[in-house]
């Protein structure tokens, strides 16, 4: 096996081995204690990559859960997502304590959660960007976890997908309740980021980025801050009502104005500064945001 390369999982059953682990009880779900897993190193890349949503459980952030360079003060253990087709590090040398839950796209389909799904931005969130859970909020999350456990290990039957899928909502709801705690509970940290985001964003538009790069994107300014691009949507909305989209549209805008207001550039040649590869685009965008035309915009100064 080459290590270089992730390791892709398409079937729980596939999984089950290389953990394990008896044949999962279910084709499309599954739901592993992590102390249960006999993991063969040499069975493993360093990387793997499913064709599952993964929900885990893990008890043992307590005095490592790290946002980027910050320690979080939550010890309670904490839950990891990732979507299908995501990569992310594999269990390395003694499994941890927890609990995993795995379930294929396909057992969503049929039900209004196949499309919601999308909705979570924390599917995307790195690693370190784990939701770290109180006592109580840790009680809530394992309370869900073994409903489904136990609809697992009971006899399939009519009403099985619909209890086990009412779960996975409730226990992604859940979730979105305690991140946005999260977000209010690291209030300074989150400052920090914000203020952190605000000088790149002006770093971008006072070189000659906008020039050689065009306009921002909210994925590059992440980057940046060493975090996810929804997981940076999520936090500015949270601290400033707007997603990280539109404080680009916002600070681009305020640069047009300057230009329009202050120089004697042309439309084009304003929308070629900005990033804008056609100055009908600019014209769009500029509408957009301040409902009238750049022309109209200057005119109205004189």
């Amino acid at each position: 096996m080459d290590k270089n390369i992730p390791q892709k999982f398409e079937s729980l059953s596939d999984l089950h081995k290389v953990f394990g682990l008896p044949k999962p009880l279910h084709p499309l779900v599954s739901f592993m204690n992590i102390k249960d897993m006999t993991i063969n190193p040499d069975e493993l890349s360093p990387t793997m990559m499913l064709n599952f949503y993964k929900i885990a459980y893990k008890t043992d952030l307590c005095n490592q859960a790290r946002y980027g360079q910050n320690y979080y003060d939550f010890g309670e253990g904490g839950l990891i997502f990732t979507a299908p087709n995501q990569i992310f590090e594999s269990p390395n040398g003694k499994a941890n304590s927890g609990f995993i839950l795995f379930f294929h796209p396909d057992f969503l389909l049929s039900y209004p959660l196949v499309k919601k799904i999308k909705d979570y931005g924390f599917f995307s969130y790195a690693a370190n960007e784990a939701l770290h859970l109180s006592e109580k909020e840790k009680e809530t999350i394992l309370s869900v976890f073994t409903i489904i456990e136990e609809e697992l290990n009971n006899r399939i039957d009519d009403f099985s997908q619909d209890v086990m899928i009412a779960q996975i909502e409730l226990l992604l709801t859940y979730s979105n309740r305690f991140y946005k705690r999260q977000f209010i509970t690291r209030k300074a940290v989150n400052h920090g980021i914000l203020e952190k985001f605000e000088e790149a964003l002006d770093h971008y538009f006072n070189n000659s980025s906008l020039l050689e790069q065009g306009i921002p994107t909210v994925h590059s300014l992440a980057e940046k801050l060493n975090i996810s691009a929804s997981y940076l949507s999520d936090l500015l909305r949270s601290l400033t009502g707007q997603g990280a989209q539109q404080h680009i549209h916002q600070k681009l805008n305020t640069l047009a104005k300057e230009k329009l207001s202050t120089t004697q550039l042309s439309i084009s040649e304003i929308a070629y500064e900005l990033g804008f590869e056609h100055p009908q685009s600019f014209s769009k965008f500029f509408k957009k945001m301040t409902k009238t035309t750049p022309i109209a915009f200057r005119d109205s100064l004189n």
